[in-house]
Order: structure tokens, then C-alpha cells, then sequence
């Protein structure tokens, strides 16, 4: 038996790949599918089924094109309804793997065909249980998601309060859980960063796994502080629902390597957003105007969702040399798939061609510190999450959250100096980028984020504070 859990940090995402006897059983992929068909070539086994636990939201799913790629059998819980060939599962069904046996476990409450996956070894024993969103460690999948007309996100939290308890609670403690996500995922609140556990220890640590819990309470818990989602979730779905385009097209149509002259006309043909996947430093010192930057080492992925509210609009990007594959994978791996092109040779030949530039004016902490003291009165915008900035903050800051800076634009001025960061800076340039694309030419950045200022005397509070901007 082989199982191995194969984790994507960018995306804080768990696929899972279950081996035996030859055959191989492939859980939650990525859309990028070849990895999965080289390992089990590798390994002289044949993949028999793509496990689906769920209509992931954050992310697209590899699902279609892996089926396609193998012959192998896609496989969805009860409640499932897609426009393309798959096998619904009834509650309670056994497939094999091998020497192996997997049993569908209905666990609804993320959604409603959320459903579990339960691995039982050569010897029949309970090993370990894949939970998709259901169960998280330390945290369970938000109930929010699926919400309709006729179902409540409380409703739905009913659901899962009696999916935990009557299919997975009454396992051994010592089967493994393997989720679908870890620390960073909207999908939850609060996990943990480790990416599997013993059930028997998340039964004891797990605030929604208490035995003594009610499911009133159950449902006042999960649904607290829930934020919105990201408006590319409901757009994820629907692809994982219906289909998509090739992955392998994709890639083919957004590797175009383009000269600063067909670059530039490209822009102003399509009107393409020019997205610049560069780290913050490097982008603050020159970048092509009106483009913006989400770094690609960063949680380049979900910000790309998060703050590109047309997932069909055309892009053009930069890119490091030798990162461009990268930039075109990530974001098809949200749905992103109308990358048209990149910059050839980088900003540097942007540059060189003598096009114009614009910048980000930058200032390091022990800066902001002087200016601060000099005048109190200074605009300063943290756009990290409220729970961080309530945890503690520069004393006259104001919350504007990244994740949706377009609703507080209204409240920025652009006529004085706004003095943004973040927890480091990845953020900040983000939010500084959109800024700058949108009128506002008094942005400046302070480097190194709250990290850096909690470093200097520049006072901070630490309470919660109606600060955030109307």
C-alpha cells in the first residue's frame, strides 16, 4: 500500500495519491495532471478512479483532463450533478484499489455532495479517512458555501455537525486524516498548519469535535466571523461542475513570448491587464504603467482570485526569466485561463526599449517612524485582515482589508500622502499597485510591514478599534 499526500503550499491544498497491486486511485488533483500520470507510469500502475470529495471553489480541479489522459473513472458523492461523465457513488459504497477498499462516506455540510472518503488496508482495517472540506485539522469546512434559497449557511452547518458525529467521530482514533486544506485556505477559519493527524488527537484538540457540544452551539461557532468569500469561489464551482478548457491549451496560448512592442499593442488591443508577477522590491523601482503586481512567491493564486474580479479577462504578465510556465499554471489553477501572453526578456527589456515607467515611492520603517513622530496626522492604511489588525496596530491607523480594498476606495484620498503596509510587504505592494493603477499617486509603501514598524516607537494599540474605514 502507498499513499502519499502531495501538498501545494501556494494554494494550501492536499491531493492524495493511494497506490496498490498495480492500480491507483488519485484524490482532489490539481488541474496540472501530468505529475500524477508520470508517478503512477513510475510505479508500472494503472490510475482506476479520480476521486472527487467535493465542487472545490478555490481552486480548479484536474479531474476532466486526468480522466481523459487515463480512462479513469471520476467519482462523486451522492447529491453530485455534472455536465460530463462521472459515477455517483451511493453513501456507503465500496470501490477497490488494488488490495485495497475505499468506502464513500456521505459527509454533506460544506456542501451538500461533500462526501469522504474512508481508506481500509489489505486486511480490511480502517486506515485512514480523506475529508475534503468536511473536517480540517483543528478546524472544520465553512458552511456558507453552498448556501441557496431554500438552505441556510446555519442549515448547512446542521449537516455537518451530524456528518462529523454519525460518520466520522465513530471511527478508531488512531485513523489518519488527510483534509483537503491547511493553514491559508478561505475554505476554513483557523487551521492548523499541519496537513494531516490521528483522529483520536483532533477529537481531543479540535474545538468542533467536542463530545460534549451541542449542535446548537455547534452552529453558533462555525458560522462566527465567517468573511466573505472570494468572488472567484462560485466561478471555481461551476468549472469543476462542467468542464474546462485543456490544460494543456492553456499553457500553449498564455507562453507567448511577446517583444515591448507587441506587448504594448497587445494591451491596447484587448485591453489585457497587465499583471506583474515579480517580488514587491523589484517591482516598486520600475514597472510598466497601470500594471499590477501580485508576486508569484507569494499566495500568488488566491490574491489573483481575490482582486481580478473577471476571470475571462484577458492578461498579459511579467515575469522572472524562467518562471514564465509557472505564472501561466497558477493561474489556471483558479480558473484564470486567458493569460495571452508575456513580456519577453522581462521588465528589463521593457526598459531598455526606453518605454515609459512609473514607481512606487518606498520608505523603510525607522523612515515611517520619523515622519509618524514628526505628524500623528498622516494617513496610514494597514490592509492586512481584520483579526490582525485588531490584534494590534499603529495607534491611528485605518483597516482597509486587501481582500476587498475595492470597496474602501470611495474613503482614500489622492490628494495627500497614504502611507500603506501589510504583516511584510507582499500585500502592501499589491494594494499599492492597484492604487497607483486607479489615480492614486501619493502611495507609499513602508517596507518590511507592522513587523518592521512594531519594531520602532511609533505607538501601537492592541484592542479593537471602529477605525475601519466607512
Amino acid at each position: 500500500m502507498k499513499v502519499e499526500q502531495i501538498y501545494t503550499g501556494c494554494l494550501a491544498q492536499g491531493a492524495y495519491y493511494i497506490e496498490s497491486n498495480g492500480e491507483a486511485a488519485i484524490i482532489d488533483p490539481l488541474r496540472e495532471v501530468k505529475p500524477y500520470i508520470e508517478q503512477a507510469e513510475k510505479n508500472g500502475a494503472k490510475i482506476k478512479y479520480v476521486l472527487e470529495t467535493h465542487f472545490h471553489a478555490d481552486f480548479v480541479s484536474g479531474h476532466v483532463d486526468l480522466a481523459k489522459a487515463t480512462g479513469a473513472q471520476i467519482v462523486f458523492g451522492p447529491n453530485a450533478k455534472t455536465t460530463f461523465d462521472a459515477y455517483i457513488a451511493e453513501d456507503g459504497e465500496e470501490l477497490t484499489v488494488g488490495d485495497l477498499t475505499i468506502k464513500v462516506l456521505h459527509t454533506p455540510g460544506h456542501t451538500m455532495e461533500s462526501t469522504s472518503y474512508l481508506l481500509k488496508d489489505e486486511q480490511g482495517k480502517d486506515y485512514a479517512i480523506f475529508t475534503g472540506d468536511t473536517l480540517f485539522i483543528g478546524d472544520v469546512g465553512r458552511p456558507d458555501l453552498a448556501v441557496k434559497s431554500d438552505l441556510t449557511q446555519e442549515q448547512l452547518a446542521v449537516h455537518l455537525f451530524n456528518s462529523l458525529r454519525n460518520k466520522i467521530m465513530p471511527l478508531a482514533d488512531d485513523v489518519i486524516v488527510y483534509p483537503a486544506h491547511g493553514a491559508g485556505s478561505a475554505c476554513g477559519k483557523n487551521m492548523s498548519k499541519e496537513t494531516s493527524d490521528t483522529l483520536g488527537n483532533q477529537k481531543a484538540t479540535n474545538y468542533a469535535l467536542r463530545a460534549d457540544m451541542t449542535v446548537e452551539e455547534f452552529v453558533k461557532e462555525v458560522t462566527a466571523g465567517l468573511a466573505p468569500p472570494p468572488g472567484y469561489f462560485p466561478l471555481n464551482v461551476k468549472m469543476n461542475k462542467e468542464g474546462y478548457a485543456n490544460i494543456d491549451e492553456v499553457m500553449q496560448q498564455g507562453l507567448q513570448a511577446l517583444s515591448p512592442e507587441a506587448f504594448e499593442a497587445a494591451v491596447n488591443e484587448t485591453g489585457a491587464l497587465v499583471l506583474d508577477t515579480r517580488k514587491p522590491e523589484e517591482f516598486a523601482k520600475g514597472f510598466i504603467p497601470n500594471a499590477i503586481n501580485i508576486g508569484i512567491d507569494g499566495n500568488f493564486a488566491p490574491w489573483v482570485g481575490a482582486l481580478i474580479p473577471d476571470i475571462a479577462q484577458p492578461i498579459l504578465f511579467v515575469a522572472e526569466e524562467g518562471r514564465e510556465e509557472e505564472v501561466v499554471t497558477r493561474l489556471a489553477r483558479v480558473g484564470y485561463d486567458h493569460a495571452i501572453g508575456y513580456l519577453k526578456g522581462g521588465f528589463t527589456s521593457w526598459k531598455d526599449s526606453g518605454k515609459e515607467v512609473d514607481t512606487i515611492s518606498s520608505i523603510t520603517a525607522d523612515e515611517f517612524a520619523a515622519v509618524y513622530g514628526q505628524d500623528k496626522d498622516i494617513k496610514v492604511v494597514d490592509v492586512r485582515k481584520p483579526g490582525e489588525f485588531q490584534a494590534e496596530h499603529v495607534e491611528t491607523a485605518e483597516n482597509a482589508p486587501l481582500d476587498f480594498l475595492n470597496d474602501y476606495l470611495a474613503a482614500l484620498p489622492k490628494n495627500e500622502n497614504m502611507y500603506l503596509h501589510c504583516a511584510g510587504g507582499y500585500r502592501s505592494m499589491i494594494a499599492a499597485s492597484i492604487l497607483k493603477a486607479r489615480g492614486f499617486e501619493k502611495v507609499v509603501n513602508v517596507e518590511g510591514g507592522f513587523k518592521a514598524i512594531a519594531e520602532t516607537a511609533v505607538p501601537k494599540t492592541a484592542f479593537v478599534c471602529p477605525s475601519t474605514l466607512q
